[in-house]
């Protein structure tokens, strides 16, 4: 009840620029929070997928891989999607990376939405803090130019603390804000960093397969080309 109180006081002896700092904070947290689940839910979903599609990935069997990727709306999934569809055409590693880097594109201004808004936040909210201490100090000086000199003092105290209230308010905004801002940066480049760091793990299986396939390739027509050069002899 007393932090109630005070608060109630605090706005109801801060002025009008509280009432819009307030609706400033409310949206960056709002953005906060949608933002975290988002990421968390995302980081989740590509974890999940990812240890489901590795064995796959390391026998060859991206049939499989493409049937579970296709269901997913993930950003690995996302990733997969686009260099297991460029394998189907394409021979050459650099292929398939731009491919997989090309779906990056596609994903990352979907991770980032929203993030930036709330360093714009912050800022407007330290701006607005230091206006209303501005009017404040205006209010104040101007109070006390007509007033009896026995409540000068009372009335500069008074005025002196609204806008003491306002900067308080802004630097309170803009440190929350920008607190959240660099959390979910942090977020986002962790998760980003995940998928480079996927897409070279499945381009690296790829290749490592592929030079298996045709070294086996090429040892069984060397073996058949020595049976037949040993038939020709013994005819």
């Amino acid at each position: 009840m007393e932090l109630v109180h005070f608060m109630v006081n605090f706005f109801r002896e801060g002025g009008f620029f509280l009432y819009p700092l307030a609706a400033i904070w409310v949206v960056g947290v709002a953005i906060t929070i949608e933002r975290t689940i988002y990421l968390t839910n995302e980081t989740t979903q590509n974890r999940r997928i990812w240890s489901q599609v590795v064995p796959l990935i390391n026998s060859g069997n991206f049939k499989q891989v493409m049937a579970i990727t296709s269901k997913s709306k993930s950003s690995i999934a996302t990733v997969l999607n686009y260099g297991i569809a460029r394998l189907a055409s394409a021979r050459r590693r650099d292929d398939v990376e731009k491919a997989m880097d090309e779906s990056l594109l596609e994903i990352i201004p979907r991770t980032e939405k929203r993030t930036h808004y709330l360093s714009a936040l912050a800022n407007i909210g330290m701006l607005t803090g230091l206006l209303g201490t501005v009017i404040g100090l205006i209010a104040a000086f101007a109070s006390i130019a007509q007033a009896n000199p026995a409540e000068k003092a009372s009335l500069l105290a008074a005025s002196i603390s609204v806008a003491m209230n306002n900067t308080a308010s802004g630097l309170f905004v803009a440190i929350t804000l920008l607190l959240a801002h660099m959390f979910l940066e942090a977020k986002t480049t962790k998760m980003i960093d995940s998928l480079e760091i996927a897409s070279v793990k499945f381009m690296n299986s790829v290749v490592e397969r592929r030079q298996d396939v045709e070294g086996g390739s090429d040892d069984l027509a060397a073996a058949s080309h020595a049976r037949g050069r040993a038939a020709h002899g013994m005819a």
